[in-house]
């Protein structure tokens, strides 16, 4: 796909859903994710106009329903999921983000950089109640700043099938951001790292 530096994806602008800048819409997203974005917005401007959100039916907030029910690109939609693991009695969280084509490679890539014996996903309950949270829509955006944000190199890139922009958790359920990619790759805090993802 190719389009003008700066375009948004097709599925932004003619798609089934009405995008706007997330910070003009605080009621749809998380009070941690508010709070980052505020923050980021003060070190980046374009974060502000970049970063956009839309409200959808919180039962749909599942990667699967949401792109059969809005007609979203499968590529389209990045997945974040939190890991745990522990050396030497301390405990190691990150947050791995992938296009929802993929996989994380907890096994090998997370435990790698966590440097863990062994990684698992942290339980719901876990996840939810540490992140403020719900669940289906957890966000790299606005974690606890102990957990890592490792997001696949992948997502920082143009996909032949969704373009620039990625579809993310707002940390509600009923509601999702979509940014760029490469502005995803720039958020404060995050790690890009190739090969975090199996096809």
């Amino acid at each position: 796909m190719t389009a003008e530096p700066g375009a948004r994806a097709t599925f932004l602008v003619d798609g089934a859903l009405t995008w706007a800048p997330a910070l003009e819409h605080p009621d749809l997203l998380a009070p941690s994710t508010l709070a980052h974005l505020r923050r980021w917005a003060e070190l980046d401007v374009s974060a502000a106009d970049r970063v956009l959100v839309t409200e959808i039916d919180p039962g749909l907030a599942d990667t699967a329903a949401l792109t059969e029910a809005y007609g979203l690109p499968p590529a389209a939609s990045a997945n974040c999921v939190l890991v745990a693991g522990r050396r030497e009695g301390d405990e190691r969280v990150a947050a791995a983000v992938v296009r929802a084509t993929t996989r994380a490679d907890v096994n090998n890539a997370v435990k790698r950089l966590l440097d863990v014996r062994k990684a698992s996903f942290l339980p719901m309950d876990r996840a939810t109640a540490d992140s403020g949270m719900e669940y289906g829509g957890i966000t790299p955006l606005g974690l606890p700043g102990a957990y890592r944000v490792l997001v696949d190199a992948r997502v920082t890139v143009d996909d032949p099938e969704a373009g620039g922009d990625v579809v993310i958790g707002s940390g509600l359920r009923r509601s999702k951001l979509a940014l760029p990619g490469s502005l995803l790759g720039r958020a404060p805090g995050v790690e890009v790292v190739e090969g975090l993802a199996l096809a």
